[in-house]
C-alpha cells in the first residue's frame, strides 16, 4: 500500500488539469481534483467557448447585410438582444460544466471543491482537510492582470466582460493582444461603436507583420476606432457614462472599458511561495520536460508554466506529463514549434508556423508567396472585405515554414494546413495538390509566382 493518499492531485479543474486527472486514473492512479471556482476553466467558461459563441453573433450583423445581394429581402431592420445572447451563454456553459463533472466522475477521479494550498512537498489543505499525494500537479491557469491608473476599478477584464448587465452602445478595449482584438471585433460587431487603445505602434505583436497590417485595415474598414501609441491616463464616472482620458489628451465618453492587458499565473494563495521554486523571467513556473518544479514530486502545466497560453497545449501537456509520470515508456519531448492558432477577430486570423520576420532571421533565403483578394461570395454581397493568404518558404530545402491567413473561417482553413507544415511538405508537393474549386482555400495550392524573395 502507498503511503500517500493519492498518487496525483491535481489542483484546478481546467482543461489541463481534467485532462491530466482523468488519464492518469485511467493507468490506475488514485487521483484527486481541487476546484475553487468551475469546472472547466478559463476556456469554458471566460475563454475560448463564451468568445467564439460570442463572436457567431457578431457574424449575423454582417450577414444580415451581406444578403441583400443574394436576392433576401429582410422585413425589418434586426435588433439585437444582449440578454438573449448573454443568458444562452450561461446555459450553455452550465451544461458543459456538468459534463466535466461527470467526466472526472466516471473517471474515478475525486472532485474537492475548493482553493487548494501546498502544504510541504507531498500535502495539500483544501475545504478543511488535509490529504497527501505522491506528486502534486498545479494547474490553475492564468487570472486577468490590469495596470494601475486613476480609474482602474472602473474597468471589466476579460473573465466579467460576458456577463455585463446591459449592453455598451459605447465600448473602449485596452490592450493590443488577441484577447484585445477579439474582444473589439466582437462588440463592434455586436452594434457598440468601438474603440481600441494600445501603446504599441500596432496590435499583435508576435505575429506576422503583414497579418498585422491587414487586419488592422479590415477592422478600420468595418468601423472600429484604433487608437496606436496612446494609452489610458484615467477614467472616471460621468453623468450617463465613463470618461477617459488618453495619454495623448484625447477625452472619449463610452459605457464600458474592457481591459484586456494579459494574463498571469494564478498562483496566489497556494503556498507555492514557501518553497523558493525556480521561476521563468515573467514569474510563471520554471518546469523540466516532465513538467517537474525544482522539486520534483511538485509538477505544473499549462499556462502557469509560462508557454503557449492555448488549450490544446495544455491537453498536450497534460497527456505528456501522465505519459512520463504513470506510462510504461518514456515519451519523446513534446514539440512546441508549427503550433498552429487563430484569432477570431473579424476577420480571423489563422496561423502556424514562422512568421516572414522569424523565417528570415532563421534561413536568410527565402520566398514569399501571398496572395490578397477579394472572397468570391462578397462579388455579390457588395462587401469591401478582403482575404490574405500567406506561404513561406526555405529556400533551400523548399520546405513550406509557415502559412498565414486573415479572412473567413481562417483557423477552420488553417487547421487542415497545419498538418501539411507539421509534415514538413515541400513547396512543390503543395502545388502538385489539387485544390477544391471554388473556395478561397483552393488559393494556397494554386501560389506559384513568390511575392518577393
Amino acid at each position: 500500500m502507498s503511503e500517500f493518499d493519492y498518487d496525483l492531485f491535481v489542483i484546478g479543474a481546467g482543461s489541463g488539469g481534467v485532462r491530466a486527472a482523468r488519464t492518469a486514473a485511467a493507468t490506475g492512479a488514485r487521483v484527486a481534483v481541487a476546484e475553487d471556482r468551475y469546472l472547466g476553466g478559463t476556456c469554458v467558461n471566460v475563454g475560448c467557448v463564451p468568445k467564439k459563441l460570442y463572436s457567431y453573433a457578431a457574424h449575423f450583423h454582417e450577414a444580415f447585410e451581406d444578403a441583400g445581394g443574394f436576392g433576401w429581402r429582410l422585413p425589418a431592420a434586426p435588433e439585437f438582444d444582449w440578454a438573449t445572447l448573454r443568458d444562452n451563454k450561461i446555459g450553455e456553459i452550465k451544461r458543459l460544466n456538468g459534463i466535466y463533472g461527470r467526466l472526472l466522475d466516471n473517471a474515478g477521479v475525486r472532485l474537492i471543491n475548493g482553493r487548494a494550498k501546498v502544504l510541504d512537498p507531498h500535502h495539500v489543505s483544501v475545504a478543511g482537510e488535509t490529504v497527501s499525494a505522491e506528486k502534486i500537479l498545479v494547474a490553475v491557469g492564468g487570472w486577468p492582470w490590469v495596470p494601475d491608473f486613476p480609474g482602474k476599478e472602473l474597468t471589466v477584464d476579460s473573465n466579467r466582460v460576458f456577463d455585463l448587465d446591459a449592453f455598451p452602445e459605447r465600448f473602449l478595449v485596452l490592450g493590443g493582444g488577441y484577447i484585445a482584438v477579439e474582444f473589439a471585433s466582437i462588440f463592434n460587431g455586436l452594434g457598440s461603436d468601438t474603440h481600441l487603445v494600445y501603446r504599441g505602434e500596432l496590435f499583435l505583436r508576435g505575429f506576422d507583420r503583414e497579418v498585422r497590417e491587414f487586419t488592422r485595415d479590415e477592422m478600420a474598414k468595418k468601423g472600429v476606432n484604433l487608437h496606436f501609441e496612446t494609452n489610458i491616463e484615467a477614467i472616471e464616472k460621468v453623468e450617463g457614462g465613463l470618461k477617459v482620458t488618453l495619454t495623448n489628451g484625447e477625452t472619449l465618453e463610452v459605457d464600458a472599458v474592457l481591459a484586456a492587458t494579459g494574463r498571469r499565473p494564478h498562483l496566489e494563495g497556494l503556498g507555492l511561495d514557501q518553497f523558493d521554486l525556480a521561476t521563468n523571467p515573467d514569474g510563471s513556473l520554471a518546469v523540466n520536460e516532465r513538467f517537474e518544479t525544482s522539486i520534483p514530486s511538485l509538477l505544473a502545466l499549462g499556462d502557469v508554466t509560462g508557454g503557449p497560453e492555448l488549450t490544446p497545449v495544455a491537453l498536450a501537456e497534460a497527456m505528456q506529463m501522465v505519459a512520463h509520470h504513470f506510462g510504461d515508456t518514456t515519451p519523446e519531448p513534446l514539440d512546441y514549434s508549427r503550433i498552429a492558432t487563430a484569432v477570431f477577430c473579424h476577420p480571423n486570423i489563422g496561423t502556424v508556423g514562422l512568421s516572414e520576420e522569424q523565417a528570415r532571421e532563421r534561413y536568410g533565403a527565402i520566398r514569399v508567396y501571398t496572395e490578397d483578394f477579394r472572397p468570391m461570395k462578397h462579388t455579390l454581397s457588395g462587401s469591401s472585405e478582403r482575404c490574405l493568404m500567406k506561404l513561406i518558404v526555405d529556400d533551400e530545402s523548399d520546405v513550406v515554414v509557415g502559412a498565414h491567413m486573415v479572412g473567413e473561417e481562417a483557423g477552420e482553413v488553417i487547421q487542415g494546413i497545419a498538418i501539411a507544415v507539421r509534415a514538413g511538405l515541400t513547396k512543390a508537393q503543395f502545388d502538385q495538390t489539387v485544390g477544391i474549386h471554388p473556395t478561397g482555400a483552393e488559393e494556397f495550392v494554386t501560389m506559384r509566382t513568390p511575392a518577393r524573395r
